[in-house]
């Protein structure tokens, strides 16, 4: 099952960088907690772009959009002004059918508009980056805007907790005194959309300090699974912690707990694995040395003769069914990996200590690097796959049939100026702000999704169950 560059081209009605899938896309769409008995992920998409008016967000002809909110409006709350780099999301059910939303704002030392420093919600005040929360009415009118947590640095991704909190990671191993940080940084931070203050801003030290990208909690055992985005060699790991007191609840991850990574004997490096179905029994997870990387970065840590399995780009990662799915974006032989490819899903069952590669995106002759490559994934509500395009050019949203159908959800139309013309000059292409944290409302209604950068957040309604 596959889709060219070329059938992808033709579906949005735009020169776009395309992906090539294939896979077994039958076991993602059947393992998503989402779909309800009947639903079906679409055939074929929901037909072509139409362009926006606004000049916004092009989406399907049936689909609606209404922007939330937009980095440097005012917060409703009064606390300073929405930050910037808008990425990873997640939406949480409230009372009398609200809705809880709550964003990452993966700023840097040098981000642009940093997260407001609140009292009882920082953890650093040097630090700019953190989360905002949206109350959402029923229409998705919005009831509130507020700081989260503030005071960490480089928030990516994360995921939900069965109880309804979001996981928030910090993409960084920056230690205190670098970059003007006042602490170590590289931690979870757990955040309460509907009460911050219940969660505050403490790190949850014993899931370890690495490059976090996102999380996944089995619901069974309350087990978090963790992807390390590491930007150099050795590249980074797969991890799972062991909660001492797992689905205790808010606060519960702050008891502590075991942190372990994943080996895949006999295999270094994920990405050597080219051939979609390949299986790997009796998975093994070994201790970590040193969850707090005092001296040595986990990644680069001894864990025996028999080493410890890496890959590059480790990004999504969610729980279906009885596994949990995680992505490497890419993996290239120039920067050190063992093969290339424009992405991976990979899936791994706890009670049969499996691991399988499900989906494989690209190489192609007809697709071109850089970009190019699946970001973050979610689960549609009909159990298609929504992948957010981190890549070259116009950027996308695609969804992906259970037969391998490629076919567009939205396309930025945001423009950004480039540098050069900013400067005077004239640039080839414009750029592209990404497109991050794609999630749906509790009642599947809605689809959430944010513009990385003019930082931009969207509700996007419509027939979602055509």
């Amino acid at each position: 099952m596959s889709a060219t560059r070329r059938q992808i081209l033709s579906r949005t009605g735009a020169s776009v960088a395309g992906i090539a899938f294939t896979g077994a896309l039958s076991e993602l769409f059947a393992g998503s907690a989402w779909a309800a008995p009947g639903d079906r992920p679409p055939r074929s998409g929901y037909g072509p772009l139409v362009p926006d008016p606004d000049g916004l967000l092009d989406l399907p002809a049936g689909f609606r959009y209404k922007v939330l909110s937009r980095q440097g409006d005012p917060l409703r709350s009064g606390e300073g002004p929405v930050p910037s780099n808008h990425d990873g999301m997640g939406a949480f059910p409230g009372h009398r059918g609200r809705v809880h939303l709550v964003r990452n704002h993966e700023n840097k030392a040098t981000g642009k508009i940093g997260v407001p420093t609140v009292p009882g919600l920082t953890y650093d005040p040097a630090a700019k980056g953190g989360c905002t929360a949206l109350e959402l009415d029923g229409r998705n009118g919005v009831l509130g805007e507020r700081v989260a947590v503030a005071g960490t640095a480089v928030n990516c991704a994360g995921g939900p907790t069965p109880w309804n909190t979001w996981l928030t990671c910090e993409e960084t191993e920056d230690k205190a005194g670098t970059n003007g940080y006042t602490k170590d940084h590289g931690f979870v931070f757990e955040v309460d959309g509907a009460d911050p203050r219940r969660t505050g801003a403490v790190p949850l030290t014993a899931m370890g300090r690495f490059q976090h990208e996102a999380v996944a909690v089995d619901p069974r055992s309350g087990i978090v699974y963790e992807t390390e985005d590491a930007f150099d060699r050795p590249f980074g790991l797969f991890y799972r912690f062991l909660p001492r007191k797992p689905l205790g609840g808010t606060g519960s991850l702050r008891a502590g707990g075991a942190l372990e990574a994943m080996r895949v004997p006999d295999v270094p490096d994920l990405s050597v694995v080219q051939e979609t179905g390949a299986r790997f029994e009796g998975v093994e997870w070994v201790p970590v040395p040193d969850p707090l990387a005092a001296g040595t970065p986990i990644r680069f840590q001894d864990f025996g003769p028999r080493g410890i399995t890496h890959a590059q780009k480790l990004e999504g990662c969610y729980w279906g069914g009885r596994a949990v799915y995680f992505v490497s974006s890419f993996a290239r032989t120039g920067d050190g990996s063992g093969a290339t490819h424009f992405g991976q899903v990979w899936k791994y069952e706890p009670h049969r200590r499996r691991l399988t590669l499900v989906v494989v995106f690209g190489p192609s002759t007809d697709v071109r690097l850089p970009g190019e490559s699946p970001d973050n994934i979610c689960l549609a509500p009909t159990g298609g796959l929504m992948v957010s395009e981190d890549g070259g050019g116009a950027q996308h949203v695609f969804g992906v049939s259970e037969r391998g159908e490629v076919y567009p959800v939205a396309r930025n139309a945001q423009a950004l100026t480039s540098a050069a013309a900013a400067a005077g000059g004239t640039s080839e292409e414009p750029e592209w702000g990404e497109f991050a944290g794609v999630t749906f409302s509790p009642d599947r209604s809605t689809m959430y999704v944010n513009c990385y950068t003019p930082g931009t957040t969207f509700a996007v309604t419509g027939p979602w169950h055509r």
